[in-house]
């Protein structure tokens, strides 16, 4: 059985000694621009000639030393310190329940604090081990609007959109609770080596559509890739969308990271049907973009992503369409099976047919890894992400269980 570590409890809360919680209405520091914070700065009563120095500094305490207390900041004056507690925060959001899979998967349920005279809102993030490298599945809007009808998020009504804070913390909660940033007692000038890092890779492939929040994302992803800061190269940060054009464009000349096509169909009335966006923005419009994406090339290749439905999208004339649909694009396909959630009305694959189809795109020139589902037993698989506000009751779950146990033969 999957483990659920109850965060109530004091001895199972995160290890590092400064933890409070995001305090409702004051600002945060956290996924502020370097300009921004140096108006922080003048707030604080910070003279014009230190503000830049003291941005850096604060830059370092947040994002390599990763402190979520200014008490903690010790190369910074007291007077200062208490001066920015006073304005602003640094704190984590809680972290309602952290559930741990059979499989080492791990998934959070975060709870941010009101924004204005909204209410608190729950997000899930995922992290996925594998061997020589971690990545963090983050969610970039509560709920969704696109309804892709494969997909347990898309059930799900949009609650509002995440900001530039609130799709860092999800990077900041995840490297406390790995333990990915120094401890406390570690010397000033030491970092964690980029070998020995637990979150080596970022997608944003959580809830959400990313390209509909476009300058929250940018502004965080942005941050994440700083060399002063988090330091993720952006080879390593994946950006996912269901094909919103215009924003795919503004994507690889505004951000510059890897780029990934929620694709999942070859015609565009099947497309229609599962991805729903589709009819805004047609295979041809979405396939032209991906040709003329900034810097793309056999060493940055798009994702393009599929998600095997028994029946649907499966046949070998899928694959041989998808083949032409993509020929000219540097690409590779990631299979994906379906991931089962209640209500839902799809099968996985067999996964005779699934090796088939990647057996025909490979031998077509195209990587067509499957991805092996992570995560199923607590729902932290690609598609199977919804709030925990949206709570499963017990027949869901048993329904669940159900068709685990019927599909468990196809992994």
């Amino acid at each position: 059985m999957p483990a659920t570590i109850d965060l109530t409890n004091p001895s199972a809360r995160p290890a590092r000694p400064h933890a409070p919680k995001v305090a409702d209405g004051m600002p945060t520091l956290i996924g502020m621009s370097r300009d921004e914070m140096v108006e922080a700065m003048a707030d604080a009563g910070v003279p014009e000639r230190q503000r830049k120095m003291r941005v850096n500094q604060i830059w370092h305490w947040l994002y390599i030393r990763g402190v979520s207390d200014f008490a903690d900041m010790h190369t910074i004056s007291r007077d200062l310190r208490e001066a920015l507690a006073a304005r602003y925060t640094i704190a984590r959001p809680e972290i309602v329940e952290e559930q741990i899979s059979n499989d080492g998967t791990r998934k959070w349920l975060m709870r941010f604090p009101p924004r204005g005279a909204g209410r608190p809102v729950e997000v899930e993030t995922v992290y996925i081990p594998e061997e020589g490298r971690g990545t963090l599945c983050i969610s970039s809007q509560v709920g969704c609007t696109l309804t892709c009808t494969f997909c347990h998020t898309g059930t799900q009504k949009l609650v509002r959109n995440l900001t530039a804070e609130e799709i860092l913390s999800q990077l900041l909660i995840a490297r406390d609770r790995l333990g990915d940033f120094p401890h406390k007692d570690t010397p000033q000038g030491a970092i964690v080596p980029a070998e020995g890092r637990k979150v080596t890779n970022i997608v944003m492939m959580g809830m959400g559509e990313p390209l509909y929040n476009f300058e929250e994302v940018k502004k965080a992803l942005l941050i994440a890739s700083d060399g002063d800061g988090l330091a993720l190269s952006r080879r390593r940060i994946t950006l996912s969308t269901s094909g919103v054009v215009p924003g795919i464009v503004r994507t690889g000349e505004e951000i510059g990271v890897m780029l990934a096509i929620s694709l999942h169909a070859v015609r565009d009335d099947l497309r229609d049907e599962l991805v729903p966006i589709n009819k805004k923005y047609p295979l041809k419009e979405l396939l032209e973009a991906c040709r003329t994406y900034p810097g793309v090339s056999n060493a940055r290749r798009i994702t393009f992503e599929y998600v095997m439905l028994k029946g649907v999208n499966d046949s070998l004339s899928d694959a041989k369409e998808l083949v032409r649909l993509l020929k000219g694009i540097p690409a590779k396909i990631n299979l994906i099976p379906f991931n089962p959630w209640p209500g839902s009305a799809y099968e996985c694959s067999d996964w005779e047919t699934i090796e088939t189809f990647a057996d025909f795109v490979n031998a077509n020139g195209y990587a067509s890894p499957i991805r092996t589902p992570r995560g199923r037993d607590i729902l932290a698989a690609c598609g199977q992400l919804k709030s925990e506000s949206e709570r499963m009751r017990k027949t869901d779950r048993l329904a669940l269980e159900a068709m685990m146990i019927a599909g468990h033969g196809a992994d």
